[in-house]
């Protein structure tokens, strides 16, 4: 009988570890540096998190810290890392020089679209992530649709720029501001509305309808109309947070951090940006123009030098740059989205 009740003992014990496990409640701290009313909290963010939730039966959930709450955007990964935030939504580009191999999605004229190029870069990352960024679990691709220069001087060709001091989508583009004889002004999207306020900057790169989400629209009337550049955004995990996670909820967060999930996360703030444009033109307080076949490539031959300057970074950190080239523009067009 004392053989029998010590076994049902350790049966019952067994049975309270496994539903312990089973019963895992866990809760992200989520980071981001965009208004709380940006497409990307209410379009992507929301349907994400909802989906995880209900995948995993309640047991994750999620808190927001939208708008810099937990620290400056360029900051966001290291917080991630550090456990100052559990997932957090960076942009590489936001730190010069620190991730030379996603630098490649930052180029102009290579990704045409942001829904079919989120799928497309987030498979052709996945392969280089844990190299560039080990201390983190890459989760989601999200670029934004296509972007342009708005300024408060007409600019039709890359020589307008000369003189002129530009606020850059990310490290790339303010190296393209400097080839093309400008001065790039460099501050994260939530402090660029005040420098071309302030006249610190006279041009900015921007997707269309953040110009209205940010209220920089009031503060420029001359728009480059042509799909320019991307700046990609990606969403990652803190390693030690992912890790202890069970093996059910750890699941479920790898069935949310795929190639398809980036696209359906990119897809409500890629058709919000391109309703900008629309925008612009119904006010009529807005000049866009559509340059030429012979002016598109004057920029393109402009933009080419940024390509040999991305080779150099990826060889400098002993990155085989041909390689990752060809596996970039493969995986675009593999899913229709080389520019």
């Amino acid at each position: 009988m004392k053989h029998l009740r010590l076994g049902s003992l350790v049966a019952l014990a067994s049975f309270a570890a496994i539903s312990s496990v089973c019963a895992e409640e866990v809760n992200f701290r989520l980071a981001h540096w965009l208004p709380p009313t940006h497409p990307v909290q209410t379009m992507g963010l929301e349907e994400w998190t909802n989906s995880i939730r209900e995948a995993s039966g309640g047991q994750i959930d999620f808190t927001i810290f939208p708008a810099q709450q937990l620290g400056s955007a360029p900051d966001h990964y290291d917080m991630t890392r550090d456990g100052i935030a559990d997932i957090g939504y960076i942009n590489p580009g936001y730190q010069a020089g620190r991730f030379p191999i996603y630098g490649m999605t930052e180029i102009p004229f290579n990704v045409k679209d942001a829904l079919n190029g989120s799928v497309a870069l987030h498979k052709w990352y996945a392969n280089y992530a844990d190299q560039e960024m080990p201390e983190v679990k890459l989760c989601l691709v999200n670029p934004h649709d296509p972007g342009t220069i708005h300024s408060k001087m007409p600019v039709h060709v890359p020589e307008d720029i000369k003189g002129h001091a530009v606020r850059p989508a990310h490290a790339t583009m303010a190296r393209f501001v400097n080839l093309l004889g400008g001065a790039s002004v460099q501050v994260p999207a939530p402090e660029a509305r005040e420098a071309i306020a302030k006249g610190t900057a006279d041009a900015i790169t921007f997707p269309w309808n953040s110009m209205y989400i940010f209220g920089i629209d009031k503060e420029t009337k001359y728009h480059l109309d042509m799909p320019f550049y991307v700046s990609s955004q990606i969403l990652v995990i803190n390693r030690g947070k992912y890790d202890g996670l069970s093996a059910e909820n750890r699941k479920v967060m790898d069935e949310h951090c795929t190639p398809e999930w980036s696209g359906r996360f990119s897809k409500g703030w890629a058709e919000n940006e391109a309703s900008g444009r629309d925008k612009m033109i119904a006010s009529g307080e807005h000049e866009l123009y559509q340059p030429t076949a012979e002016e598109l490539q004057q920029w393109r031959d402009a933009a080419a030098p940024l390509v040999d300057q991305w080779r150099e970074s990826v060889a400098a950190k002993g990155g085989d740059a041909d390689a990752i080239y060809k596996a970039f523009i493969d995986a675009l067009e593999a899913e229709n989205a080389k520019y």
